[in-house]
């Protein structure tokens, strides 16, 4: 497996779930590390890197108390330790995370690490040091996204049941909707504001998203 370079400490780690390398959503985040700085932000792609999404016996055993994580799953806590804030940036699909990011989810945020438990079983959340922003691109429509519900329930799930439940903060959540549509300056357009508007929270100051290079920018399939 190769693992990028660790996470500048007090920058931001941009992780991305995304196989195809010109994919928008490599775009995407190539744009938020354009708007942050490369001093300041380390962009990870898990599946350029290998990881490996599935939760096994070892990571059941690890669950139980009965033994450590194993090497990668230790890297990526690590890499994550030595952040401020965090960005997952992946395609929407089935209204959701894509499997590679929630089998990062199931094996990288587990117990001793991003949240304990006491001896009442009451947990206790453990990354309130953190502040996690999702970029999540979908090929659907705002409007059938809030039609359907499944705004509300997306950032319920995450915000509030994955993020919320370790302590973090939940930081800006910001949609690139239609990716589909085939206008591709519009797609570009749109990612533009959201790096910008995830960039802006953690600097802290308004960022100018005129770059260029980001009209034509790739548009592929994004499953919602």
């Amino acid at each position: 497996m190769t693992r990028s370079t660790d996470a500048t400490p007090g920058g931001t780690l941009v992780l991305t779930a995304h196989p195809d390398s010109t994919s928008l959503t490599h775009h995407a985040a190539r744009r938020l590390r354009d708007l942050l700085g490369p001093d300041d932000v380390t962009v990870a792609h898990l599946a350029q890197e290998g990881f490996d999404p599935r939760w096994t016996l070892a990571d059941r055993r690890a669950y139980l108390g009965q033994a450590t994580p194993g090497p990668d799953v230790l890297a990526e806590h690590r890499r994550v330790d030595q952040a401020d804030h965090l960005v997952l940036v992946f395609p929407v699909q089935w209204w959701s995370l894509p499997a590679l990011l929630k089998g990062w989810v199931d094996r990288v945020l587990v117990a001793g690490w991003a949240f304990d438990l006491d001896e009442d079983g009451t947990v206790v959340p453990r990354l309130q040091r953190l502040t996690v922003h999702l970029l999540p691109l979908s090929g659907t429509s705002a409007g059938s996204f809030d039609r359907h519900g499944y705004t509300r329930s997306f950032r319920t799930q995450l915000e509030q049941g994955v993020v919320g439940y370790c302590g973090a903060r939940a930081g800006v959540t910001a949609f690139v909707h239609d990716s589909e549509s085939g206008d591709r300056e519009a797609v570009a357009a749109a990612v533009d504001r959201a790096a910008g508007s995830i960039a802006t929270s953690i600097t802290g100051t308004a960022t100018s998203t005129s770059s260029a290079g980001t009209t034509g920018a790739p548009v592929v399939a994004q499953e919602g």
